[in-house]
């Protein structure tokens, strides 16, 4: 549960950015960079974030435009955005910023332990949500195992069937007959096996 995961920065300030690094630092996790709402897409389709910090006044695609991006795409859409502004939020912008899909909404200059505390909450529920997609994973297998074990015992079951019919056929060769009688005692030790198995696994 304390796997290191990925947060993007989004900024087109440098100054920003390294304001930024040295808040999040200490939450010890992959901090990735962005100076433009393109470049900010481009790492998302390469990357896993657990939350972006996203600059709203950017020149060219600015923060509404680049959420709108993110929320479009089923790979991206379901990433948190924390709308990061220096500039006083009118009620419009704020209304806007939620509307496309972020979060929360803050002011620089921010709290640190604000802005530590909130990224926080969003990295526990990435790690969550990954232990939770490894467990559903792991289930969906172990179903697909017992589905492919019953279907196996259902064959096993019908050899010994046929075997058994041919071993009535066959009483007058005594080669033959021991033979198929060999087979189906390992068909049967290979059904109490499996049964076994089952049973320590159920």
């Amino acid at each position: 549960m304390n796997r290191q995961v990925k947060i993007l920065l989004v900024d087109d300030n440098d100054e920003s950015l390294i304001a930024l690094e040295a808040v999040l630092r200490p939450l010890q996790q992959l901090l990735f960079k962005a100076k433009s709402g393109q470049e900010a897409m481009k790492l998302m389709l390469r990357n896993d974030f657990a939350v972006v910090l996203l600059d709203v006044l950017m020149p060219g695609m600015d923060g509404f435009e680049t959420a709108t991006h993110i929320k479009r795409l089923d790979q991206t859409r379901d990433v948190p955005i924390i709308f990061l502004t220096g500039t006083e939020p009118t009620a419009g912008a704020a209304f806007r910023g939620y509307a496309v899909g972020a979060v929360d909404y803050l002011t620089k200059p921010f709290d640190p332990w604000v802005l530590r505390s909130k990224v926080a909450v969003f990295l526990e529920l990435f790690r969550k949500n990954a232990v939770l997609v490894e467990q559903t994973a792991l289930l969906t297998q172990l179903v697909q195992d017992n589905e492919a074990l019953s279907d196996f015992a259902r064959r096993l079951g019908q050899v010994e069937t046929r075997l058994a019919d041919l071993a009535g056929t066959t009483s007058d060769d005594e080669g033959l007959t021991d033979a198929i009688k060999d087979l189906a005692d390992r068909v049967t030790a290979m059904q109490q096996a499996f049964e076994a198995v089952s049973s320590a696994s159920g």
